[in-house]
C-alpha cells in the first residue's frame, strides 16, 4: 500500500541506495555464519577499562562542558594533540587545519557537501570504498576509475583520467579498501606531481595507516605534497585533505575522526558541519582526548597490529592451504582486508547465497567497482574473526569454490 511519502521524496533519493555491506551484516547474525564480509575492528582490543576510566574523570572534572553544547570545530585540547601526532608523520599543522567529524563517514558525505555538483567528475582507484561512492552517489557524482596493482593506483594512467577533468581525486594509500594493497612511494610523488600539474585535489583518506604490521611507514599523501610544494613551516596550505580517525585505533562506536586541511577549506567544511549536526559529541571527544593523551595510542596500536597480524597470516595460510589454486590473494602489510579474485567466469555476488549456505559470507567485490568490473572477486576481511574461526571459514568458502571450479 502506497503512503503519500511516497511522491514526497527528493530527487537525490532515487540514486541513494542502502549499504550493500550493511545488508550483508543482517544476513550474518545468526551465530552459526562466519562472517569475513564486515569492516569489524577486534573487540578484543578495544581499550575498555582506559574508556571507564575516561569517561569518570571526564564526568567528575569536566561535567558540564561534556554535556553541554561545543564549537563546530571540535574540542581544541583534541585536536591540538591531533595537531602534535601529525607532525611526527612530517605534517605540520595547527588547530585550525583540523575539523572533528562524527566517523570518517561524515567526513566524506561534508567533502560532498562542499565541492560536488550533480555530474561532477571525481577520480577514483578502481576498486574503491564502498562508503564514499555511497555518500557521493546522493550529490549526483559521476566517478572515472583508474585501475589498480600490487602498487597501488597506476599512476601512468591516471593522466589519461585527469584530462577528462575531474573535482577531486580520492585515494585510501594504506592498506587500500577494499583491495589491502599500499600505494608506493614512487607512485605517491607522482600522483602529486600529475595534481598539482593539472590544477585537481586530491581528498586522502587514511584510517589503517597506523596499523602497519610489516614493512616500511610510507609519508601521506598530504606530506609528499608538502615537501613537492616545499612548505616547511607556516600554515598548511596544500593541495590534499587528509581523513582519519580513532575508529580503527580505539574504537568505532564512539564516532569520532577528524580533518585536515588549509584553513580557509576548514573554515567551509565547518560551516557545512554546522548544518549537518551543530558539532560532534562533546562527551566523545573528551573522552577520546583522557584515553590518548600521554602517548597512550603509540602503545595500544602495538597490541591491535600483533593482533591483526597474527589474523593475516591465519587467513593466508588457510587459504593457501584449502582455496582453489586457481583463486589469486592480495597480501596487504596492514590493515584489515585482502581481496581474493576468482577465475574469469565465476560470479561472486552469484557465489554468495551458495557460500550463505555453508554459513559463510564476504563482500562480492562488483560493489566496490564503478565500471561494472570486479564480478570476479571477493573482501574478505581478517581483522575481526579469532584465527581459529577464520580457518573454518575459509574451509568452507575453500569448498564451495572447489565445487564451482572442478565441477562444472
Amino acid at each position: 500500500m502506497e503512503t503519500p511519502w511516497e511522491y514526497r521524496y527528493a530527487h537525490r533519493m532515487k540514486s541513494m541506495k542502502a549499504s550493500f555491506i550493511r545488508e550483508i551484516l543482517k544476513l550474518t547474525q545468526k551465530p552459526e555464519v562466519i562472517s569475513f564480509a564486515g569492516g569489524l575492528p577486534a573487540p578484543k582490543v578495544f581499550p575498555v577499562t582506559k574508556f571507564q576510566e575516561a569517561a569518570n574523570r571526564v564526568l567528575a572534572e569536566s561535567a558540564e562542558q561534556a554535556l553541554q553544547y561545543g564549537t563546530t570545530e571540535g574540542y581544541l585540547p583534541l585536536r591540538e594533540m591531533i595537531a602534535k601526532r601529525s607532525e611526527r608523520y612530517g605534517l605540520r599543522v595547527g588547530p585550525a587545519n583540523i575539523s572533528i567529524t562524527s566517523g570518517s563517514q561524515q567526513a566524506l558525505d561534508l567533502v560532498g557537501r562542499l565541492f560536488i555538483n550533480r555530474g561532477d567528475r571525481i577520480i577514483v582507484e578502481n576498486p574503491s570504498y564502498l562508503g564514499a561512492l555511497q555518500a557521493w552517489n546522493s550529490y549526483g557524482a559521476e566517478y572515472i576509475s583508474v585501475p589498480m596493482d600490487e602498487d597501488g593506483m597506476i599512476t601512468s594512467e591516471l593522466e589519461k583520467a585527469l584530462r577528462k577533468g575531474a573535482k577531486f581525486i580520492y585515494v585510501l594509500p594504506n592498506f587500500q579498501n577494499p583491495s589491502g594493497v599500499t600505494l608506493s612511494l614512487k607512485r605517491r610523488q607522482e600522483l602529486v606531481r600529475l595534481a598539482d600539474h593539472y590544477g585537481t585535489p586530491i581528498i586522502e583518506d587514511d584510517p589503517y595507516g597506523q596499523i602497519r604490521f610489516e614493512g616500511k611507514h610510507l609519508p601521506p599523501v598530504a606530506v609528499v605534497d608538502s615537501d613537492y610544494r616545499g612548505q616547511n613551516g607556516g600554515s598548511y596550505d596544500g593541495n590534499v585533505i587528509y581523513l582519519s580517525t580513532f575508529s580503527k585505533l580505539l574504537a568505532p562506536g564512539i564516532r569520532i575522526a577528524w580533518a585536515i586541511g588549509a584553513e580557509s577549506v576548514i573554515r567551509r567544511l565547518v560551516q557545512a558541519k554546522q548544518g549537518a549536526d551543530l558539532h560532534t559529541s562533546s562527551f566523545n571527544q573528551m573522552a577520546v582526548y583522557e584515553v590518548s593523551k600521554n602517548d597512550f595510542i603509540d602503545e595500544h596500536v602495538e597490541i591491535i597490529r600483533a593482533t591483526y597480524k597474527e589474523r593475516r597470516d591465519a587467513m593466508i595460510e588457510a587459504m593457501e592451504e584449502l582455496f582453489p589454486a586457481e583463486v589469486k590473494w592480495t597480501r596487504p602489510e596492514g590493515g584489515m582486508f585482502l581481496f581474493a579474485t576468482l577465475p574469469e567466469g565465476l560470479d561472486a555476488m552469484e557465489l554468495f547465497e551458495k557460500a550463505v549456505e555453508r554459513n559463510v559470507a564476504y563482500v562480492p567485490g562488483s560493489v566496490f567497482h564503478t565500471d561494472g568490473g570486479g564480478k570476479n572477486t571477493m573482501r574478505l576481511n581478517f581483522s575481526f574473526p579469532e584465527p581459529d574461526v577464520i580457518r573454518e571459514g575459509i574451509a568452507r568458502l575453500g569448498k564451495m569454490l572447489k565445487e564451482e571450479i572442478y565441477t562444472k
